[in-house]
């Protein structure tokens, strides 16, 4: 230690300082006398004259700490120093020894137990509430930084020499008292201190403990006693009631079916035979409808609750090949969108339910959710989400009409490369995400729905199984919409993952182009571009050239010519390497033979551009060129007013549907009638 007239330094064994206190002391001391009382306070003396010939006297120059709670044992162990004297902090009390206690009859451990049990009590924590501050924590470093206060208590907790804790809320710091207990100061005496929390590790006697336990049981018992009685008694009674009103309803709904079914055992005799035994088997089927338990089944719902939610089947938003497709709204206000199922034909309830557990199983951001079903007779319907922006083939085949309702804004290329990369990885997802692999067989623009928020979901998956044999159209396999059927529908190859590439690779194309892949200008008449399948090579008084857009494609690739294969209506706003990556992606899934295609996996990587991209190979691509010229030559055949038949008309846009027999279809078809343009 040194001293002089500038302070008081504590210098450290190279003999540098460690401390130092700035202290004003007299310049012409003699005698400096530095001396650390029994009360804990340091003082500096000065032994010095006024002049020469005074006698020397002693002056004190410098006593720290100034204040009296400054000091370890100001109030003694676990006492409290405020400004008014020496007191006990809440929750303690003066003890016999002069100092203070816990309240409670627990004793402060002693360092050595402070770990353990060895007092043969059970060791907790007294609260010394806020504003509570400790002497030591004024020039101590925290123990613990940036922790909560459960850390610090741990940490207390797992040190023999840790006899308590203060925790700072403001700097997240943990302060240990460790070896010895000293005195407290208030709040009002330490700066910051009501942020900070003190607690005191105590040791509690069985006895104590016990005791405490016992009556605090005891009282709580009758509180809890007087509060519960009443609400198990409610509760009990509205059970019975409810189970009164259930097993009534019950009871009157097997009343009603089957008042039903004696009704349609008595019409059964004015059926044929096969009828009869049709109707047996759905009677059967119809009452066994609550024994039905299948796991996985999503929500179930009943005729009149579809009926509710669809306001009697009032607004209907679509319809396709399995049926009209109408908007609802849940009872929880979301809105819904319910699909009749039509032609389900002869298949049990249990087939059909066991598909839709299939199906409602299926989760992933680009599949359209199935929210519930119904089951009852022959009447099937299915709850789907509601896409609020319809179906792709809306916002990119659409055309201002005079008069008309305004079609939906134009889709930037941007959105309709977001489109393609969504529709692939539900598709994959489907091929390869699910327990059961399912391929959708109806890959178009009406099956691939937007919403709000960039968001693509493919519909009508897994709904192939439900048609009927007579909806399959000449071959009993046989699904899907013309134009889009990949050429192996009419082979004897089996149907795989790589027919929805087909039908994809069709898609992709009509991204790009913004129209259908087959289209016809008109020379005379309205001399404008007719965007669908027109029934004949002739319109009007007019004639016609067919376009045949995947010709067009091929011969662009050929060509090196991208630019030009885009919409026209984007003037532009296209990047040609996306145009140029799209092209090549859907002439890959062109390809006639399935194993030349890729599947929809690597379709996902080559679009998203983490796989290298494929080179289509045009060898395999040359029945585009006989199509093409079937359509540029065959204006007027007969397969493509056949076409028209099943298309619909006006504004019905149940057009883009499921093949369906025709009476005046012929027992064959070729693969250009089959999987060419519509």
């Amino acid at each position: 230690m040194l001293v002089n007239g500038t302070g008081v330094y504590l210098l450290g064994e190279d003999g540098g300082v460690v401390i130092q206190v700035t202290v004003t002391l007299l310049p012409y001391a003699a005698l400096r006398i530095v001396k650390l009382g029994s009360d804990g306070k340091l003082r500096v003396s000065s032994f010095a004259s006024a002049n020469a010939s005074s006698s020397p006297t002693v002056s004190g120059a410098f006593e720290a700490p100034s204040g009296g709670c400054d000091l370890p044992l100001s109030c003694g162990a676990l006492g409290l120093c405020t400004p008014r004297g020496c007191t006990c902090p809440p929750l303690f009390a003066a003890s016999q020894d002069g100092g203070c206690a816990p309240s409670d009859g627990s004793t402060a451990p002693v360092p050595a137990s402070a770990g353990g049990d060895g007092g043969g009590g059970r060791v907790g924590y007294a609260s010394l509430g806020k504003g509570v501050a400790y002497y030591a924590n004024k020039f101590a470093a925290p123990d613990l930084a940036g922790q909560n206060i459960s850390s610090c208590q741990a940490l207390c907790s797992g040190n023999c020499s840790c006899l308590g804790y203060f925790y700072v809320d403001s700097s997240l710091s943990c302060y240990l008292v460790q070896h010895q207990l000293g005195s407290f100061i208030s709040a009002n005496l330490s700066t910051g201190g009501s942020d900070k929390l003190g607690y005191i590790k105590v040791q509690r006697s069985s006895e104590s403990s016990q005791g405490s336990s016992s009556s605090s049981k005891s009282s709580n018992s009758s509180t809890l006693v007087a509060i519960l009685l009443p609400t198990v008694v409610a509760f009990v009674l509205i059970v019975v009631v409810t189970a009164v009103v259930i097993n009534s309803w019950r009871k009157e709904k097997q009343k009603r079916r089957r008042r039903s079914n004696d009704r349609d055992m008595q019409l059964r005799r004015h059926r044929s035979p096969s009828d009869s035994t049709r109707l047996v088997h759905e009677i059967h089927d119809e009452g066994g409808d609550d024994d039905i338990v299948i796991p996985g089944l999503p929500t179930r719902f009943t005729h009149e609750e579809i009926e509710d939610m669809t306001n009697s089947f009032r607004i209907k938003i679509g319809a396709g090949g399995f049926g009209a497709v109408y908007k609802g709204q849940l009872p929880d206000g979301s809105l819904v969108a319910v699909k009749k199922i039509e032609g389900v034909g002869t298949q049990g309830k249990r087939e059909f339910c066991t598909e839709i557990a299939v199906i409602g199983n299926i989760h992933h951001v680009n599949l359209v959710r199935l929210r519930g079903f119904c089951a009852e007779g022959q009447r099937r319907l299915l709850v789907y989400e509601y896409m609020n922006r319809g179906s792709l083939d809306r916002s990119l085949f659409l055309r201002p009409t005079g008069g008309g309702p305004p079609p939906p804004p134009l889709l930037e290329w941007k959105e309709r490369v977001d489109v393609a990369v969504g529709a692939a990885r539900g598709l994959a997802y489907l091929h390869f995400g699910c327990d059961h692999r399912i391929i959708h067989c109806d890959v178009k623009p009406e099956n691939i729905l937007l919403a709000d928020g960039r968001l693509v979901k493919i519909a009508d998956f897994g709904l192939a199984k439900l048609l009927t044999p007579e909806q399959s159209g000449l071959f009993t396999t046989m699904r899907g919409t013309r134009g889009y059927l990949a050429p192996e529908w009419l082979s004897n190859a089996p149907i795989t993952d790589r027919t929805d590439v087909y039908s994809f690779g069709m898609v992709l194309l009509e991204l790009v182009r913004g129209r259908k892949n087959r289209s016809e200008r008109v020379s005379e008449g309205t001399g404008g571009e007719i965007s669908g399948s027109s029934s004949s090579g002739t319109t009007g008084s007019g004639s016609s050239k067919s376009d045949y857009f995947p010709l067009a494609a091929l011969e662009g690739y050929e060509a090196g010519r991208f630019a030009e294969l885009a919409d026209p209506r984007l003037e532009g706003r296209v990047v040609v390497k996306e145009v140029e990556r799209l092209v090549k992606v859907a002439l890959c899934c062109l390809h006639e033979d399935p194993h030349l295609r890729p599947s929809m996996a690597v379709v996902v990587g080559m679009l998203e551009g983490t796989m290298d991209l494929w080179e289509p190979r045009v060898e395999s691509l040359g029945f585009l060129r006989l199509y093409g010229r079937g359509c540029a030559g065959g204006g007027g055949s007969s397969d493509i007013n056949l076409n028209h038949h099943h298309m619909g008309s006006g504004g019905d846009r149940s057009g883009m549907t499921t093949l369906t027999t025709m009476s005046g279809w012929p027992s064959y078809m070729s693969s250009t009638q089959l999987s060419g343009p519509r």
